[in-house]
């Protein structure tokens, strides 16, 4: 069970309840928790028969015909790579490809970083984004002190990646608090009642913070309000652990969706980030991670290094090579990176105008509410603020599969379903008022 500060997380995970501001303690069954709610809403997508049956449910970036695709210069580089002559198939080291981590951390501390510049930095490839969250829980066990385990609090959202909570239970945390996030009423970010939150976390919690793209809600934190939190987090001795799970895919740069990153860098704080090209790259089926480590000082990294060498051994040994090799051949080619922008710019702008074409389509419906946030939020989620019972009426009598909280992956919708999906939304909302 995840409760807010003062309770903690029982053995039998997560589930999220109707409440989207998280006031209420969750809890749910040992079956239900080994089988999240995506997979749970996969598994009855496939067994629909329905012919105009919709699935909003996934994670992926899918194009204008509904499918997954690899981005054109990711191909092109993927045959240059696979007819080189002179790579040979071998383990890369534990820690991955010196190249490919170089380029990661640039993107998201910018390559003028006084804390690269300082060395203060460690970067680890890790086998896709989620390994990278584990991998910074392990490291969090020792952070503050070698010789005794380190066993939480850590901080969610709420919402968040439902398997978040597993993740740190698995490196062995199980003190895990939420804060408020997503405010169903405003349709926004409650900083109000997040700093609230935030405020009583003991002296060394761990505050798992979404940098861009939240997941699922789409809502990110302004300039401003990251100012205030990193605020609050320094004078209370805080430590954040900063999660990039589509960088660029809110902006279409990779610096400017891991802005965030860079002003807490340069506030002197250490901190933890985990970051995915999976999403920008269309690299799917290669999980590519990283895990960004910044320092107090750079008489430190050595002994992180060797407690992240120990901990990969025991976990994966080595990460994949191909993927990373594909992202770090674009990102050190000028022409290359240029090429690959544009179609990242292409993916955005598609996302923001399916937001636009939607909530026009509902104001022309008339369908009750405000659905401005629909364009306030960025990147591939959004929270259409629908509660639970109207999202079991979509997927029972509409075929239209949301997630529990009434998120949805926007890029899901198309051509080829948005009229059928904005009939959907109004329909349950004129028919369950």
């Amino acid at each position: 069970m995840m409760s807010r500060p003062g309770g903690s997380f029982d053995e039998k995970g997560l589930s999220q309840n109707g409440d989207p501001g998280g006031h209420q303690s969750v809890s749910t069954s040992a079956h239900n928790a080994a089988v999240g709610p995506e997979t749970r809403l996969l598994s009855a997508f496939r067994k629909d028969t329905h012919h105009r049956k919709v699935c909003l449910a996934g994670r992926e970036y899918y194009s204008k015909e509904g499918k997954t695709f690899e981005l054109r210069l990711v191909g092109k580089i993927k045959q240059q790579l696979s007819a080189d002559p002179t790579l040979r198939p071998e383990y890369a080291p534990s820690l991955g490809l010196m190249d490919f981590t170089r380029r990661a951390t640039e993107a998201a501390l910018g390559k003028s970083s006084c804390a690269i510049v300082e060395n203060r930095v460690l970067g680890v490839q890790t086998p896709g984004f989620t390994a990278a969250v584990r991998l910074g829980a392990e490291l969090l066990k020792h952070w503050h002190d070698v010789s005794a385990a380190w066993c939480g609090p850590v901080y969610l959202s709420t919402p968040c990646d439902d398997s978040l909570a597993g993740i740190f239970q698995a490196a062995g945390i199980q003190d895990i608090h939420e804060y408020y996030f997503w405010d169903d009423r405003q349709r926004g970010v409650c900083l109000e009642k997040l700093l609230e939150d935030l405020e009583r976390a003991p002296q060394q919690s761990v505050v798992v913070l979404s940098v861009s793209g939240h997941y699922p809600t789409g809502a990110d934190l302004s300039q401003n309000q990251w100012a205030v939190i990193t605020q609050l987090i320094m004078r209370r001795r805080l430590f954040p652990f900063l999660l990039l799970p589509a960088q660029a895919l809110c902006y279409g740069e990779l610096e400017r969706d891991a802005w965030p990153v860079q002003y807490c860098a340069s506030q002197g704080m250490e901190l933890l980030c985990a970051q995915s090209f999976s999403h920008c790259f269309g690299l799917y089926g290669e999980a590519v991670g990283h895990l960004l480590c910044v320092l107090k000082q750079s008489s430190l990294r050595l002994s992180l290094q060797s407690r992240a060498e120990r901990i990969v051994q025991s976990l994966w040994a080595q990460p994949s090579v191909g993927g990373a090799q594909v992202v770090a051949t674009v990102l050190s080619n000028p022409a290359h990176r240029v090429e690959w922008q544009l179609e990242v710019m292409h993916m955005v702008e598609r996302c923001m105008l399916i937001r636009h074409i939607l909530r026009e389509r509902l104001r022309l419906l008339g369908t009750p509410g405000s659905w401005k946030h629909l364009t306030q939020q960025r990147g591939l989620y959004c929270c259409t603020g629908l509660n639970g019972q109207q999202v079991e009426f979509l997927s029972n009598r509409r075929h239209v599969y949301l997630l529990p909280g009434g998120c949805l992956n926007i890029s899901a919708i198309n051509g080829h379903n948005l009229d059928y999906v904005t009939e959907s939304i109004h329909l349950v909302l004129t028919t369950l008022l």
